[in-house]
């Protein structure tokens, strides 16, 4: 062997002797007293057990901090199947099983709905790769166990009983660990029943008792009344009786194995598709011909192997993927299931616990609850609802993982992504009905654009038309704002395009470039496209209420956020717009009002001189951004607003407060102001850049051609805002051309 193969075999070989994959039932024993916690939790401890193993994250969402469950992540296995966001139904998901805790029962299916695409079965598949991930950690280790008969004197299954009637094995206390030469017949328990099961009910009441638990854990019926499966039963009272009630001797043949999640191989881990068949079966294995390895005491034994999703699932969690797409008589089992946790598999009952959840669309759920038996399995449905996002920056993310996929080496342009998302939500959102509000703030709440509220959803920042003390009454019903229509049947989130149909609309504006990329021209080009399909989307038909559900509108509402972002980069890189520099105007500016108003003086920070306010520097700076009114009441403003920054936002001391954010609409008023001062400089590079285009491509500083000096700076003006794009935001050759080209015919 190797030494790179040696050292293989060494690792593996110590991971499989620390891992405790074999143990007898005595080892398992003494397992459970050490680990009382671990070994007797019901499959909902183990779930909420695993997403506190692997932590959660304190978020920003534009208003109080929510909670992230880190396994939504999926750092440990492949961050492209992550979940972005729906921090909410993770949050109900883990209070659920924590009740399911205090109930000591899985009692009710868990049943995600939503539309079409809003990430139902994303997050059952993340909770399933966590679950895989954790049992292979020495916290989610789980046991089953197998029955194994060791090899006779005449190479065949015995009950260790020698051909003269001697027992040889005496000083043998478990036949767990022969070696598999030694093993004549091994069998399974396909319910993967606790090992604890095998210590009568009586007898483990009593263990249960004396086991170190801490104070206010609440053991699972399952644990506490839960009973072998009836093969399992079967072999177990036939060791009994051939060993004349010595339990010590039943248990030699116990092999306690730790098994590991696996939805691939669908231990304890299942998805149900909706097809047109029970979910447990049994088989008769005295027909199989590993039936006549058994001892001969057993042989006589009518056995059944058990089959089936349910059987799979069984001490993990099973997945009703499109529960209601079934025929509703094909899952009436569930009821009793949910209630004993017990089901009835070819004339047996075998005790389940899994973490039964499901998923299906709305309208499937709005058709099962004019079912006449609706309500005997609304008691035993807990409904958790999935809406889309409301927060085009996450809606962002999705994409990305999608994208990445789709283009492979294919440029994507920057803000495609983002003007995909931004159209998505603004589709999604409903109007605030001004009479769920008060009456001092209804007025303000109804004035709400469709942008505004998409801004105040993803960062909560409110519109800058606003005064300070609408600001500051917006801000205290932010929350009421993200709640409105939590409670009702149509809520906000549960129509408009889904992630599925953007991730067509990309496709389709990436293929149809002739240029392969994808910029935000080629998307919404084909939004203009897809917004005229009305037969076959509802929410391209909804009535448009004072600007909300206008899909079409909102095209140009996304192809204006895109120029405004646009704008801001092309006179970065052409190096006329710099915010560092208009910064550092409004903060000198804000601090020599300061003075003027309190009647301070400021110090010369190169004199280190202290002076009055400066006069000359407040009226340039108010002819800039376009002061009309009265100049004294305008600076007063200025420091009120100021004031109510502070007072929401303590943590921003007034010498670390970064004043272009607290007034974003004197930033903006200073960057339009020199506008004009910029139009000939972009008229310049625009006919450097159309004249590259109309000459195939050739080079910007091509030698061989006869232009003036003015020509020749303009094309190493137009060269250098191309490299910059491309070098401070992303672009390529083409896709920073493009842009350009678009933002000087739209706006100069």
């Amino acid at each position: 062997m190797s030494k790179g193969a040696d050292q293989i075999h060494k690792s593996i070989k110590e991971e499989y002797e620390n891992q405790n994959r074999i143990l007898s039932f005595d080892e398992y024993l003494d397992l459970v007293r050490a680990e009382p916690v671990k070994q007797v939790r019901s499959s909902a401890q183990y779930v909420t057990d695993m997403m506190d193993f692997f932590g959660r994250d304190e978020i920003e969402t534009g208003s109080p901090k929510a909670r992230r469950f880190k396994v939504f992540d999926q750092e440990f296995a492949d961050t492209r199947f992550r979940l972005v966001g729906q921090e909410a139904v993770q949050e109900n998901i883990y209070h659920i099983l924590k009740s399911f805790i205090r109930e000591g029962v899985n009692n009710k299916l868990v049943l995600l709905h939503g539309p079409n695409g809003s990430a139902k079965s994303s997050i059952i598949n993340c909770l399933m790769r966590g679950m895989e991930e954790y049992s292979q950690r020495p916290d989610g280790a789980v046991y089953r166990f197998h029955w194994v008969f060791p090899v006779d004197r005449h190479g065949k299954a015995g009950l260790g009983l020698g051909r003269d009637g001697s027992n040889k094995d005496d000083d043998l206390t478990s036949y767990a660990k022969l070696p598999d030469t030694e093993i004549a017949a091994r069998v399974s328990c396909e319910l993967r029943d606790h090992p604890l099961f095998l210590v009568p009910l009586r007898q483990r009441t009593a263990l249960l008792h004396e086991l170190n638990l801490p104070k206010g854990f609440i053991q699972s019926e399952y644990v506490q009344k839960g009973d072998l499966s009836q093969k399992s039963k079967k072999i177990f009272e036939a060791l009994l009786r051939s060993h004349k009630g010595d339990y010590r001797k039943v248990l030699r043949y116990v092999q306690v194995e730790r098994f590991y999640i696996s939805k691939r191989y669908r231990d304890a881990a299942v998805t149900i598709e909706p097809q047109m068949h029970v979910d447990a079966t049994a088989q008769q294995i005295t027909m199989d011909r590993s039936a006549s390895m058994l001892p001969s005491s057993l042989q006589f034994l009518s056995l059944f192997d058990l089959h089936g999703d349910l059987v799979d699932g069984n001490r993990g969690i099973v997945e009703y993927n499109d529960l209601l797409k079934r025929p509703i008589d094909a899952f009436k089992y569930l009821l009793t299931t949910t209630e004993t946790g017990t089901v009835s598999i070819g004339g047996t009952t075998a005790f389940i616990d899994s973490l039964l959840i499901g998923t299906c669309n709305e309208a499937q759920l709005d058709a099962f609850k004019e079912y006449p038996d609706f309500p005997s399995f609304r008691a035993r449905i807990e409904l958790v609802r999935v809406p889309y996002l409301l927060d085009y920056k996450k809606e962002t993310e999705i994409y990305k993982t999608q994208v990445r996929r789709l283009a492979g080496d294919r440029h994507v342009a920057p803000h495609t992504l983002e003007s995909a998302a931004l159209w998505a939500v603004l589709c999604r959102l409903k109007k605030p009905n001004a009479s769920h509000y008060p009456g001092n703030f209804a007025y303000l709440v109804n004035s709400i654009t469709p942008s505004e509220k998409s801004r105040l959803l993803a960062e909560g920042l409110m519109p800058t038309r606003l005064s300070s003390e609408e600001r500051k009454l917006l801000k205290s019903h932010i929350d009421d704002v993200r709640a409105e229509y939590a409670g009702v049947p149509y809520y906000e989130g549960r129509i408009g395009p889904s992630p599925r149909e953007m991730k067509i609309i990309l496709f389709n504006a990436l293929e149809r470039n002739d240029k392969g990329i994808l910029s935000p021209l080629g998307l919404f080009d084909e939004l203009d496209d897809f917004v005229k399909r009305t037969s076959e989307y509802d929410y391209l038909r909804e009535d448009v209420v004072e600007g909300y559900h206008d899909c079409r509108a909102f095209i140009q509402t996304s192809r204006d956020t895109y120029l405004d972002n646009l704008d801001t980069e092309v006179r970065s890189c052409l190096g006329v717009h710099d915010d560092d520099q208009y910064a550092s105007f409004l903060r000198k500016y804000i601090l020599n009002v300061t003075a003027h108003l309190k009647k301070e003086k400021i110090r010369n920070p190169v004199t280190e001189r202290l002076e009055a306010a400066d006069p000359t520097l407040m009226d340039e700076f108010e002819k800039v951004v376009g002061v009309l009114e009265d100049r004294e009441h305008f600076r007063q403003n200025i420091m009120t607003q100021l004031g109510v920054y502070a007072l929401e936002n303590p943590e921003a001391g007034r010498e670390g407060m970064i004043y272009s954010r607290v007034f974003p609409d004197l930033m903006k008023r200073i960057r339009d102001f020199y506008i004009d001062e910029h139009s000939q400089l972009m008229k310049r590079v625009f006919d450097v850049i159309t004249l590259f285009e109309q000459r195939g491509g050739a080079p910007l500083l091509d030698q061989g051609r006869t232009r003036t000096v003015e020509q020749i700076d303009a094309e190493k003006i137009a060269l250098s805002m191309v490299d910059n794009m491309k070098r401070k935001f992303g672009y390529n050759d083409i896709s920073a051309r493009e842009a350009f080209v678009y933002l000087f015919q739209k706006r100069y």
